[in-house]
């Protein structure tokens, strides 16, 4: 069991792997013990690692793995990239698909649970495994459309002049190539009720090199609004290499938000939250939501309590002007919208 420890709240320094993006994807750790090996950890964490790399397996780019320090295992970035132990112990309410989203996916690749937007899942691949993932065990190869099968996927977005934004989610929808991407973006732009391009990815925060001039090109000429979600959950994931790639984001008209999950041991501390909104914003990022956790089986580990949660958000709002403020919120299947809390 990972005890807890300070956390300092310092800029790591970054020395990304240099070469294309996707070469940086293919190149990500994979093995438990070569992650533990390569940031110095004693042989007693590789048992865990190898049992919670068993149930999801390990994934960690060299760009990301240089913010981590090595030697420490209660790293905060390590924490949420490390297999333990844990995962394999069930606990009570925590389930495969917490979210029930296998009930609102009325075609391949699609899940349609509020009203106005619509989720497409762009890629079933990630460029990290984030061991709190609620869709660690969801089930792409039954969602990842081929270019055909698009077609009937893209007729319900035609066939419903309600939905106004489309939101590529997968995996990871930037792990998915430019030329699909622009393909896809290409068929959204005909649908003449479509306002919105809403893209929920990590990926410029764990290969910034992925914002790259193929992937401006066709973000930056699209007629959709264009709006990008990033994942950060701790400021010593920003460093000058991400703060670059959002600059090129934002010449591109793309704005930026952020949202974080609230996670026990990694930014459960005022400290840490109100550095993470200060780092945002010095990168032209704007918070937006604080993700209780979404009660996935392997993640128990990392709950925060709804009351603890709750003061934490109320020291916080002392510390920081309401921009900077995220709104707290819990995902509750069958709900209309996200809950705040």
């Amino acid at each position: 069991m990972i005890t807890r420890s300070p956390i300092p709240l310092q800029r790591q320094a970054s020395t990304p792997a240099t070469g294309a993006w996707q070469a940086q994807l293919a190149g990500a750790i994979r093995d438990p013990q070569e992650l533990c090996r390569r940031l110095a950890l004693d042989e007693r964490w590789w048992p865990g690692a190898e049992t919670g790399h068993a149930l999801f397996e390990v994934r960690v780019p060299e760009a990301y793995l240089a913010r981590i320090r090595p030697g420490d295992p209660h790293d905060p970035l390590l924490r949420q990239v490390l297999p333990l132990g844990e995962e394999a112990e069930a606990a009570p309410g925590y389930v495969a698909d917490p979210l029930e989203e296998a009930d609102h996916t009325p075609r391949r690749g699609l899940i349609h649970k509020y009203a106005g937007r619509v989720l497409l899942i762009a890629s079933p691949a990630c460029a990290i495994n984030c061991r709190y993932c609620f869709r660690r065990h969801f089930p792409y190869e039954e969602n990842a459309p081929s270019r055909a099968q698009w077609t009937d996927t893209l007729d319900y977005l035609r066939a419903d002049d309600s939905i106004h934004e489309a939101i590529f989610s997968g995996g990871d929808p930037l792990a998915a190539s430019d030329r699909q991407l622009a393909w896809l973006v290409e068929r959204l732009e005909a649908i003449p009720h479509l306002k919105r391009l809403r893209i929920h990815t990590r990926l410029p925060v764990v290969i910034p090199d992925r914002i790259d001039d193929a992937l401006l090109d066709w973000l930056g000429h699209t007629r959709l609004q264009k709006v990008m979600v990033l994942h950060i959950n701790h400021p010593n994931e920003i460093d000058e290499t991400v703060i670059d790639a959002c600059r090129r984001l934002h010449d591109a008209g793309v704005t930026l938000l952020n949202q974080s999950v609230l996670l026990a041991g990694i930014n459960d501390d005022v400290d840490t939250l109100a550095a993470l909104s200060e780092r945002l914003f010095e990168a032209g990022i704007l918070p937006y939501y604080l993700h209780v956790l979404d009660p996935v089986s392997g993640a128990a580990h990392f709950d925060v309590p709804d009351d603890a949660a709750r003061i934490l958000v109320a020291e916080l709002r002392k510390r920081l002007p309401g921009f900077l403020m995220p709104t707290l919120v819990r995902e509750v299947p069958g709900e209309t919208s996200k809950t705040p809390l």
